[in-house]
């Protein structure tokens, strides 16, 4: 009987540990790993924090040492893209023209820079952020200090940027559409958490505007707000969200919509085609909805919940959506989901004035979300909370005294 061969599209974290789960879990048939950039698979926290900070190398973020795909018998492919699926024939064509055969096949081609379609768009000096050698010119942009950044968009990304560029001495300002940043994410009561920390370290935060256009000769040099303000620009990063790469999925015919649907186990319409990472739409079952997660948690632990299913496992993928930011001296963890709207309140324990504190939005008097802020050791202990689905006492869930572990 032929060897059987699985081929990952997308050499990404999620790509890369599906690979590594496959050999863990004795699959001795053919893996490939194909990638459209010329660089090995990495994690990409270290391209908005430590990496574009200076504060570690190049190499930490790589998922594995360069010869580990070699000894754990990976072919990996850099700076090759696949073109199109063939799911009749069980086949990918690739830029190079080669069709390649698949039994198994796992998407995990990640998600774009949504892009900001106003006048002057297209002016040397506006940075988007999702690779490696993004960050590398982010760095490069940032490095002499004394710059004026402009920043389009307060979520994750424009924070995280926006910080490294203070802290590399530059002059930033942000510009956010909604009252608050990380509105969408974290709702008013936390982003004005955000807001605050960031004009303390002297950043200005232009908040319900959005940006109308860019002014430059070649180079940006300046930023046009909704409001008609000018804002001086010698580097703008956008940072508006993220588009699924879905038009592999959407040319093979199978079922998309705000990525790639998968069910509980990460598999498609089709059951010899899994997705997973932040192209994939999964249903949750904890959550009881499909939810589409692009942070590096989902990455980490749903490449290998898809390898598993691949190999015939039985797979429930039911994680607690997870996240973490650094900015400044502000640490912090998210556990759960806290969209606006979908919570009654937002209650606290610990210093919140202070900075060190745990947040927890309840909705129908049950955990739905917990962010410690410069508090450690207690994300798996918020995370079993909103697993529990019980109603908490209030009173008690505030009370820095009662240990978490009495709550669920």
């Amino acid at each position: 009987m032929p060897e059987e061969t699985f081929v990952i599209v997308g050499a990404s974290l999620a790509g890369a540990k599906a690979a590594e789960t496959l050999r863990e879990e004795g699959f001795t048939g053919r893996v490939l790993l194909i990638g459209d950039e010329i660089e090995r698979p990495y994690e990409r926290p270290p391209l908005s924090k430590g990496f574009l900070l200076d504060q570690e190398p190049r190499e930490k973020a790589h998922v594995h040492e360069a010869d580990w795909y070699d000894k754990h018998d990976v072919e990996l492919r850099l700076g090759v893209a696949v073109e199109s699926i063939d799911r009749a024939e069980h086949r990918v064509r690739l830029s190079t023209k080669e069709e390649v055969g698949y039994d198994r096949l796992l998407l995990t081609t990640g998600a774009s820079p949504r892009h900001l379609e106003v006048p002057g768009a297209k002016l040397q000096g506006i940075h988007y952020l999702r690779t490696m050698a993004d960050s590398a010119a982010l760095k490069q942009a940032f490095a002499p200090g004394g710059r004026r950044v402009v920043v389009a968009g307060g979520g994750w990304i424009g924070l995280e940027t926006a910080a490294a560029a203070r802290t590399y001495g530059n002059d930033v300002t942000i510009i956010e559409p909604e009252p608050t940043p990380l509105h969408a994410a974290l709702g008013p009561e936390l982003g004005g958490v955000f807001a605050d920390l960031h004009r303390e370290h002297g950043v200005d935060l232009r908040l319900g505007q959005g940006v109308a256009g860019f002014w430059g000769a070649g180079q940006v040099s300046a930023v046009v707000t909704s409001g008609g303000a000018e804002v001086p620009a010698d580097v703008v990063i956008v940072g508006i969200g993220a588009r699924p790469n879905t038009r592999l999925a959407e040319e093979a015919g199978l079922d998309v919509s705000d990525g790639i649907l998968v069910d509980a186990s990460l598999r498609t319409s089709d059951p010899d085609i899994h997705a997973a990472g932040d192209v994939a739409n999964a249903f949750n079952p904890l959550l009881g909805r499909r939810i589409r997660v692009e942070h590096w948690a989902n990455a980490l632990n749903s490449g290998p919940a898809a390898a598993r299913a691949m190999l015939g496992q039985d797979v429930s993928y039911d994680h607690v959506p997870y996240f973490f930011t650094d900015q400044y001296d502000l640490g912090m963890e998210m556990a759960g989901v806290a969209t606006p709207g979908e919570y009654d309140e937002v209650v606290y324990r610990g210093d919140f004035s202070g900075r060190e504190f745990i947040a927890f939005w309840l909705s129908g008097g049950r955990v739905v979300a917990g962010m410690n802020v410069n508090v450690w050791d207690v994300t798996d202990d918020v995370q079993a909370l909103i697993r529990s689905g019980r109603p908490v006492d209030t009173a008690r869930l505030t009370d820095p005294e009662v240990p978490l572990t009495d709550l669920v």
